[in-house]
């Protein structure tokens, strides 16, 4: 947890609905996130991750249920919601025509932002995020990534009290992510901001004090990554043999451990895999060809809680984005 967060609330969602005729985008939303904490909703696309953001920032109107986002109601005092958030969403909004500086220019006149203050805080919140040497250019100049920085000082830039992250690094490189989440953790820091993300991109989730896997408009459980990583224990060792069949009828005589044959692969699950295969090894009468160990990752979570990992859950759920 951030040293600067308060042991109050940020956001507060008690049977938060959204419905579409019979279809429910969002069922029932029971949510507490803390001031300065980083939150995290993880699923698949169309799990209801977007709606859910969408109605906490007022741009929906939910169908049953309530809220509260820096302690204002979304339904009745909207005003104060929209000013005490910034919101970074999906899909590019900063206006390529405009330069950088003349993007967040426009930004802190409509929150009011006098213009004296407006213009310390934009040549700072370039600089933090490693646009002032292209502040005067056209942001359709930008790459993805560099657009994507100032999307997110944009959003910090009148130094709102939960910043709201839809998929905020999807489709940028490792590198440009990592960078991007540099930035993030350094404004939390300095400005005690809640982040509160939305992403379907399990390596992005390891960033969040606290995730919530959300599933079919539904949170199936919560929890640090590592709490939720906990719940699955065993390390995964994976081999590939000459005979999986042999090597299967092995593991289960000799060790009693459950394993199976899956894609020309030998799936095990263990306490200590690393200890475990020297030991499987010199029991195996068949030669090895490969062998792995990974720990448990959040799609294992995803995968245990829901049946089917996150991938298979993009691949086979709604077109719609969620």
């Amino acid at each position: 947890m951030n040293t600067h967060s308060m042991r109050t609330e940020a956001v507060l969602a008690r049977g938060l609905t959204k419905s579409y005729g019979p279809v429910h985008a969002v069922c029932g939303l029971d949510l507490t996130v803390h001031a300065g904490e980083a939150f995290g909703f993880l699923g698949p696309n169309g799990a209801g991750k977007s709606t859910s953001i969408a109605m906490l920032s007022t741009l929906l109107r939910p169908t049953a249920g309530r809220a509260e986002v820096a302690g204002h109601d979304i339904r009745d005092e909207q005003d104060a919601v929209r000013r005490a958030i910034g919101i970074v969403f999906q899909e590019t909004t900063v206006d390529v025509d405009l330069t950088a500086e003349e993007n967040l220019r426009f930004h802190a006149d409509l929150y009011g932002m006098p213009r004296r203050e407006a213009r310390g805080r934009i040549a700072s919140m370039l600089d933090l995020v490693g646009l002032t040497e292209r502040s005067t250019r056209a942001v359709r100049t930008f790459s993805g990534g560099m657009r994507r920085r100032l999307e997110i000082a944009r959003g910090m830039l009148h130094t709102p009290r939960v910043l709201f992250l839809d998929e905020p690094t999807t489709g940028l490189d490792p590198q440009t992510r990592a960078a991007i989440w540099g930035y993030l953790h350094r404004l939390r820091e300095e400005s005690g901001t809640t982040l509160f993300m939305t992403t379907h991109q399990l390596e992005e989730a390891e960033h969040c004090d606290r995730i919530a896997v959300v599933d079919e408009g539904r949170v199936v459980v919560e929890g640090s990554p590592a709490q939720l990583k906990a719940v699955i224990g065993d390390d995964l060792v994976v081999l590939r043999t000459r005979d999986n069949d042999s090597a299967l009828r092995s593991v289960r005589e000799q060790f009693g451990l459950r394993a199976v044959v899956e894609e020309s692969e030998l799936r095990v699950r263990v306490a200590d895999g690393a200890a475990f295969v020297p030991r499987l090894c010199r029991q195996l009468t068949v030669p090895v060809y490969s062998v792995s160990v990974t720990s448990p990752t959040l799609d294992d979570v995803f995968l245990h809680y829901t049946g089917r990992t996150i991938r298979e859950a993009d691949i086979r759920g709604p077109e719609a984005k969620g």
